[in-house]
């Protein structure tokens, strides 16, 4: 949101600094987020001066181009300048650009006025158009400004140009109350008052002036969806002259980004800016049997909006109508192309209304209008002032397009929406800052921020908070708008250092979230964060899961992520699927989230530690000719170093099978309670994600691995005796699996037996047979009591031998 300083001004009397400005809105909760310095008019209008054409003849060389001579101030020493503009004439006052002066047209760069020749004449100067000077984007010809304007004026002087700091607020969603000018000036004020001992107060706009000038209009209201629409106020204007605004306003609009329209349009984004409060302005005469309907159209009725755009309307988008029931408004989002102010207007009906802000929300994402009005209205407008923005709103019109206030103020407000009441008990102010503010001071701050407050007892008060602070409905609420403008800063920080050690006999979930991040960090994984909203059709388009166990959402915001995610992968790939995108097809990714399902009307939510890998397996290196991809036994490692380093050391073992999920892989539990399951991404899914490469993945279930993970673990010394290898090539049938050598290695291999491992794998049907193959593991022996003899390793050995023989049908290659 941006703000002008000078514009604050209007309503709140500072000398301090835009930087000290800045640092206070920020200290109240209005984090500015950037300043910066800019003028009224860009540039400046420096060098531009108020010219009179004194001469105007035709170029000798060049039919389109005139000759003239302007006199800027001294009538001894007229200028000769070249002018393009079809309107240019004599007597006429323009806006000259001296040599020297530098311009900022509207459509184009900077240009630097210099003395040339045009067509064999020379030429001292500029005439200039409005997009010239940066005033607007009309460039159909010169500017020709009133006979009076005195000759050789400023530019500066005669269009009021100021300078001036615009704040960039980043406003968060519940400070509904700060949405306008005159809301931050008020929240800056209790600052100074409370901080600074501020000796002034808010300076809002008076309306005192306002009155009904004639009652010719006639004007019906009828809102159908009170629900929707708790307030609806307007009143009729005629007699208006729709044309350009005054400069003064169109600079406050240019200021914050707003492009000035025309004075109707103009003052309602001024009133908008200003109050917070969003208007509507319709040509009167559009409004069939002068009656306005507030209600909903039937689901899929067309409606044409500003923009030119065709939409189809929801049966819960709440319409502005006319007495034949035809849509002239989405209410509160954007207007409709036929019933707005045009240059032919002469009656208007002005609407300031308070509108639901979920209503609203639904319908500014439904049809992804996001205009000012509707950010306000998501956000809570106030319902207390549309009859105040409308007599503001009204004597700007009378005093700038000559309006004629015609009718009686409408008001259809059938149930009053009244201020929060919210008791405070000055104990829970001290607990909940930290610090023994006073009772005084308290009261001090409620009343800057013009709430009542009135007593209940000695030790609380009960506060009636305003209608603009939609978020403050609870005491902690209260208690957060004391401190912040008490001021964060104001809370000390004691010198006492307090140290406690706690023991729980329970594992702490952060400290081993932190260890298992280590080590998979060490692998050179990065963590990412994927959303936990999902396209649900990507569930169901792929078959895996069924549609009832899924937790669908309303999601105003982004309609297609309509659903929690139920699993991981499918988050997770979209993280893959952008990498591969942008050409980075060498990932390692690991996640720590959650996932959420439904069964039999209960919520299922469950943590899960994820591991993605793809593309190649090292950094392209001339040292890495042959580019070999990771593969299954790359992401094997991690999981095994995962489980070693969280201390589970025994596990079941299945191969994974019949798993939309994976083409293949393998999945480890413990009492049927699965620890992790890891494999290749199925083809279908890869194909159906436009994946580029082949995408390894694994899933560890957190609960288990909490639940299993051994926190007695032991630190002991490495023993002084040398070990012994032993190495073993066995022949088998190829589908018997390494993890049953293993499993018989360390039931026969008795407790001399510390590691084993497979360090080759042979097939050769000619040579070993057909179904066959080659498994070569390596057996680490080692006695903590003594050096190990052959004798000793040759009785396991036997004992192995004979078990592999036995059970796998093995045959020993020697």
């Amino acid at each position: 949101m941006k703000v002008s300083l000078n514009w604050l001004k209007r309503y709140i009397d500072f000398e301090n600094s835009p930087e000290e400005i800045a640092e206070i809105l920020t200290m109240i909760g209005l984090e500015v987020e950037g300043i910066s310095k800019i003028e009224t008019v860009k540039g400046g209008l420096q060098g531009v001066v108020v010219g009179e054409v004194v001469e105007c003849a035709k170029h000798p060389n060049a039919d389109k181009l005139s000759l003239t001579k302007v006199n800027i101030g001294d009538t001894s020493s007229l200028l000769q300048i070249i002018c393009g503009a079809p309107n240019v004439a004599e007597s006429q006052k323009v806006m000259v650009a001296t040599i020297g002066s530098t311009i900022y047209p509207m459509d184009g760069e900077p240009m630097t006025i210099k003395k040339g020749k045009i067509r064999g004449e020379y030429s001292e100067g500029m005439i200039c158009s409005e997009s010239e000077l940066h005033l607007s984007r009309d460039h159909s010809g010169i500017l020709v400004l009133p006979n009076e304007t005195k000759t050789g004026m400023a530019a500066s002087e005669y269009f009021e140009v100021k300078e001036d700091y615009i704040i960039d607020i980043g406003l968060t969603p519940n400070r509904s109350d700060a949405t306008s000018h005159i809301g931050i000036a008020r929240d800056l004020v209790a600052y100074l008052q409370v901080n600074q001992e501020f000796p002034y107060d808010l300076k809002l706009p008076e309306t005192s002036s306002f009155k009904i000038d004639m009652h010719t209009g006639k004007i019906k209201v009828v809102v159908e969806n009170t629900t929707a629409c708790p307030r609806y106020s307007g009143l009729m204007i005629t007699d208006i002259e729709v044309k350009d605004s005054p400069n003064w306003l169109k600079s406050y609009l240019r200021s914050i980004d707003v492009r000035p329209i025309n004075n109707i349009v103009d003052i309602t984004n001024f009133i908008l800016h200003e109050t917070g409060q969003p208007l509507h302005a319709f040509d009167a005469d559009k409004i069939t049997s002068g009656t306005v309907v507030i209600k909903n159209l039937p689901e899929g009725t067309l409606f044409t909006t500003l923009d030119t755009i065709e939409r189809k309307l929801s049966s819960e988008d709440l319409m502005i109508c006319d007495g034949e029931e035809k849509g002239m408004c989405i209410a509160g989002v954007f207007g409709g192309l036929h019933s707005g102010v045009t240059e032919k207007t002469k009656t208007i009906f002005l609407e300031s209304a308070y509108f639901d802000s979920k209503w609203i929300r639904k319908t500014s994402t439904r049809h992804n209008l996001r205009t000012d009005a509707a950010r306000i209205f998501e956000k809570g407008a106030n319902p207390s002032i549309t009859v105040y923005a409308l007599k503001r709103a009204a004597i700007l019109i009378r005093d700038i397009a000559n309006g004629v206030i015609c009718s009686e103020i409408i008001d259809a407000y059938p149930k009053t929406i009244e201020k929060a009441e919210i008791h405070l008990k000055y104990e829970n102010v001290r607990n909940l800052i930290g610090i023994n503010i006073t009772r005084e001071e308290i009261h001090n701050v409620l009343r800057s921020l013009n709430m009542e407050i009135e007593a209940v007892d000695q030790e609380s008060i009960m506060v009636h908070v305003p209608t603009d602070k939609a978020d403050v409905t609870r005491e902690v609420d209260l208690i957060e708008e004391i401190l912040r403008i008490y001021g964060f800063n104001r809370v000390e920080v004691g010198d006492d250092i307090i140290s406690k050690v706690h023991f729980s006999a329970d594992i702490d979930r952060h400290i081993l979230r932190n260890k298992i991040s280590g080590v998979i960090t060490d692998y050179g994984f990065s963590e990412m964060m994927g959303m936990s909203l999902i396209e649900s059709k990507w569930i169901t388009d792929l078959s895996l899961l069924d549609a009832q166990r899924l937790v669908f959402i309303n999601n105003t915001s982004n309609t297609h992520l309509d659903t929690m995610r139920p699993e991981m992968m499918v988050s997770g790939i979209q993280s893959i699927l952008y990498n591969h995108n942008r050409q980075n097809t060498r990932l390692k990714l690991f996640e720590i989230g959650r996932s959420y399902q439904q069964t039999n009307d209960q919520f299922e939510e469950k943590e899960h530690l994820t591991l993605f890998l793809s593309g190649d397996n090292m950094e392209e290196s001339w040292k890495n000719q042959n580019k070999k991809k990771v593969d299954f036994y790359d992401m094997k490692q991690v999981v095994h170093d995962i489980l070693r380093r969280v201390g589970i050391k025994s596990y079941q073992i299945n191969e994974i099978k019949n798993d939309k999920r994976f083409q293949f892989g393998l999945k480890y539990s413990i009492n049927e309670a699965s620890i992790v399951h890891f494999g290749m991404i199925h083809p279908e899914i890869k194909e159906y994600f436009a994946l580029k490469e082949d995408v390894y993945y694994a899933e560890f279930a957190m609960e288990t691995l909490i639940k299993v993970k051994q926190s007695n673990l032991q630190v002991e010394e490495i023993s002084k005796y040398p070990a012994m290898r032993r190495d073993l090539a066995l022949v088998i049938e190829e589908n018997i699996p390494y993890a049953s050598l293993e499993s018989l290695a360390w039931e026969h291999g008795s407790h001399l037996l510390k590691d084993i491992n497979l360090f080759d794998v042979y097939q050769n049907e000619k040579q070993l047979g057909k179904g066959k193959k080659s498994y070569a593991i390596s057996l680490l022996f080692k006695d903590d009591t003594k050096t190990l003899t052959d004798k000793d390793i040759d009785q396991v050995m036997t004992t192995l031998i004979n078990a592999y023989e036995q059970n796998l049908s093995a045959l020993v290659r020697k």
